[in-house]
């Protein structure tokens, strides 16, 4: 008989991306691929990595107003901004 302990094991993987270990609820796997689970911090990563390059391909009024957003994050982020007790707050959650 399985301990609690292993049982809480049995259901985390590994995020293919940070290889960070966590439970299934919290991946996401690729249809063509389930063997591949991605933590859901890295998928929205991933999505803003996709639509750059979406944006890139078809320049448009929103796209220009996301890299905007992008650009500030990462003046954000560069600056240890997002880090600060009470604007970093505010600033971590327009993420």
């Amino acid at each position: 008989m399985a301990t609690a302990a292993e049982v809480g094991q049995q259901h985390r993987s590994r995020c293919w991306c940070c290889d960070g270990e966590f439970p299934e609820a919290q991946l996401v796997r690729l249809g063509s691929h389930p063997e591949v689970a991605v933590c859901l911090r890295c998928a929205r990563f991933l999505q803003r990595q996709a639509q750059a390059r979406a944006d890139e391909e078809s320049p448009s009024i929103g796209g220009r107003a996301r890299e905007v957003a992008r650009a500030a994050r990462e003046h954000v982020v560069s600056h240890g901004w997002h880090r600060w007790p009470v604007i970093g707050r505010v600033l971590r959650w327009f993420g």
